[in-house]
C-alpha cells in the first residue's frame, strides 16, 4: 500500500513533496490561444487547449487537453512548378495547377496526366 492513499486517492500537497523528490515538475502554459499539430495532409487544431510541461530527469513533455478539430490541408503549388507544367504540356495554367493538385504537387505524375 502506498503512503498516503486512502479509499479517496492521494492527498494533493503529498503527491507534489514525492514529485519534487523524484525531480518531476509540472508548469501550466497561461494564455493559450491555440494549438496546432501539423502531419502531410492535415492539421489538428485545438482552440480551447490547457497545456502542461512536465518536465522529468531534464526531459520536457507536453500536455495538451481539449477539444481536437481535424483541417485537411490544401497542396500549396509554387507558381514555378505550374509554369513548367505549362511549358512541358501545353495546357492553360489552370488546367495545370489542377493537375498539380490532383497528384499532390508531384510534377511528374502531373505532367504524365495532362500528356496521356
Amino acid at each position: 500500500m502506498i503512503p498516503g492513499m486512502g479509499g479517496k486517492g492521494m492527498n494533493p500537497k503529498k503527491m507534489k513533496q514525492m514529485m519534487k523528490q523524484m525531480g518531476i515538475s509540472v508548469d501550466e502554459i497561461s494564455d493559450v490561444e491555440q494549438v496546432i499539430i501539423r502531419t502531410p495532409d492535415k492539421d489538428i487544431v485545438f482552440n480551447d487547449a490547457n497545456v502542461s510541461i512536465m518536465n522529468a530527469q531534464g526531459v520536457d513533455t507536453y500536455q495538451i487537453v481539449g477539444t481536437p478539430e481535424e483541417v485537411a490541408r490544401e497542396v500549396e503549388i509554387p507558381e514555378d512548378d505550374v509554369r513548367l507544367v505549362t511549358e512541358q504540356t501545353g495546357v492553360s495554367e489552370d488546367k495545370a495547377k489542377e493537375a498539380l493538385k490532383n497528384a499532390n504537387g508531384d510534377l511528374a505524375e502531373a505532367i504524365m496526366q495532362l500528356s496521356s
